[in-house]
């Protein structure tokens, strides 16, 4: 468990060194206690679809209630989305190894599977009728077709293993990770077949595949059970009568304890309280509307939305800007701050999204002050929540002080916080606000793409934004850029990528993986469904 730091102390030093207004220290109290909060043990790092977010969610409105902030979710401040609707590992399934029950996470049932149990004495590379076999993916690599989708092996193995008299299958050492084999689950429903299969990840791999293993007493028995995860944005308004609104968002989600995957500290079940990734942007948020609640700029609307399931590939910034609870239209800009707790000299303030408004250069050059060290980054998309707007063509401006070694690890914690670099952003963030009061609703500008989210390496690119939030089979095009492939070849954004050249496209990772098949100068085919029709598309990279 992380120790939780009082620094009040550590704060009124400072503010003697540097005398600051009655009015900054406020602010700066402020962000110094909701970082505490939600960066606390209590909230087990807010991991999307927990009772830790739904805590963070319940602070977050509260504050906002405070500060006078009113009401803007589907409920009252919240509103709920849909992660993952599919299935899940039910009650009942277990896999033994030797008698000793694998944890919860290192193995999954496979969608084909039956909802059976099985058992057997198992010897290593010993398959026989009337018990349960084990397949070693890697060494059946021959077997495996690369131009088909990766679950199909499997599938074509349960069937071999059942017409020879197999009671049940367990694969292991597979190339893919638990969070491939979950979306196979919430997937396209699959024919079931007669026996019951599991896929086992690293952990297990590496006692099944012990170079003096004698034999095994496995164990096993699949059970699934339907399942929903959701996810709650928290909206607040603040009400001016105007005819544009600015939009501050920030997502407050976090890693929880890394189940899904997606920690940086493989194998360490610790709680990641993400005080800077991104506690600290939620907080920075709640300060601006306490500050423009009480401001006089009043020729904007406000609209702060903390999101969550950004972790998970910006679910509520996605489905907020879909089902949007205020005109989109009317959105004048929107500011996003993530990760903005740790402003160090030598790396600075990063400020990205400067091309999508031609008015962004010269309010920039008038607010930031010569004394702090800024990069700028024009592009409009990147692995944060103002993509989702930018989508919507809307003006965006991103606020990040940069990576470092805790990121999406357990020692992202509130002792590492720089609070005065908190204070920085959130004034810099309300000079920007303030510059912009007079003036006409912002201009949109189209930019470059930044790729998103793969560990596939590639030289060339398609061209598309893909939807991380589509889970149905294929890949989802989100937008499409100018001059790049996609563009060129005439695939709109909404079409349903299935397959890339003679590769069949599944999910985001196939997809990254076909891509990495060509390189520039190569051509090849897309085929897309579009509504119900297949089109197929002549691409030149």
């Amino acid at each position: 468990m992380k120790k939780t730091y009082l620094l009040l102390p550590l704060v009124c030093i400072a503010l003697a060194a540097y005398p600051q207004k009655k009015a900054d220290r406020k602010t700066l109290g402020n962000l110094q206690t909701h970082i505490t909060y939600l960066s606390s043990d209590k909230l087990e790092g807010r991991r999307t679809g927990t009772a830790g977010e739904q805590l963070a969610a319940t602070y977050i409105a509260e504050q906002m209630k405070l500060a006078g902030v009113s009401p803007k979710g589907d409920s009252e401040y919240l509103q709920t989305f849909t992660v993952r609707e599919g299935r899940e590992a039910g009650d009942k399934t277990r896999l033994l190894i030797n008698h000793k029950p694998l944890p919860a996470g290192q193995y999954l049932p496979l969608p084909f599977s039956a909802s059976k149990a099985a058992k057997g004495e198992v010897l290593p590379g010993v398959n026989e009728p009337d018990n349960v076999w084990l397949i070693n993916v890697k060494a059946s690599e021959d077997e495996i077709n690369p131009h088909a989708e990766p679950l199909e092996f499997y599938i074509k193995k349960t069937k071999e293993a059942k017409q020879s008299g197999a009671t049940g299958i367990v694969f292991f050492n597979g190339p893919e990770d638990a969070r491939t084999v979950t979306r196979w689950l919430d997937g396209k429903e699959a024919a079931e077949l007669p026996i019951p299969a599991v896929w086992v990840g690293p952990e297990a791999s590496k006692i099944l595949s012990a170079d003096d293993a004698n034999g095994f007493q496995l164990d096993l028995e699949v059970d699934f059970k339907p399942s929903k995860r959701t996810g709650t944005n928290v909206v607040g308004y603040i009400d001016n009568g105007a005819a544009t609104i600015v939009v501050l968002g920030a997502h407050y989600d976090h890693l929880g304890y890394g189940e899904d995957h997606n920690s940086l500290a493989p194998g360490e079940k610790a709680i990641h309280n993400g005080a800077d990734d991104n506690a600290s942007g939620t907080a920075a948020l709640i300060e601006l509307g306490r500050l423009l609640k009480a401001s006089k700029l009043k020729n904007n609307n406000y609209l702060l939305v903390a999101f969550s399931g950004e972790e998970l590939g910006l679910f509520g910034s996605k489905y907020f800007t879909e089902h949007a609870t205020v005109p989109m239209t009317a959105v004048n800009y929107m500011v996003n701050m993530d990760m903005v707790g740790r402003l160090a000299p030598e790396k600075g303030l990063q400020i990205g999204g400067t091309g999508t408004s031609p008015v962004w250069g010269g309010v920039l050059k008038s607010v930031v002050p010569s004394s702090l060290k800024v990069s700028y980054d024009s592009s409009g998309t990147g692995p944060s929540d103002h993509t989702s707007f930018y989508r919507k063509d809307v003006p965006v401006l991103f606020f990040f002080t940069g990576t470092h070694a805790d990121y999406h690890k357990p020692g992202d914690d509130v002792d590492k916080i720089n609070y005065e670099g908190g204070l920085t952003v959130v004034k810099l963030v309300y000079d920007i606000i303030e510059k912009t009061n007079g003036q006409p609703k912002l201009a949109f500008t189209k930019t470059r793409e930044q790729q998103m989210g793969s560990s596939a390496r590639f030289s060339v690119t398609l061209g598309i934004m893909p939807d991380y939030t589509w889970t149905k089979g294929g890949v989802k095009v989100d937008g499409v850029s100018d001059g790049k492939p996609a563009k060129k070849a005439g695939i709109l954004t909404g079409d349903l990528i299935t397959q890339l050249g003679d590769y069949p496209v599944s999910d985001i990772e196939t997809y990254m993986s076909a891509l990495g098949k060509f390189k520039a100068g190569d051509k090849t085919t897309v085929t897309v469904k579009r509504g119900e029709t297949d089109k197929v598309f002549d691409i030149s990279f």
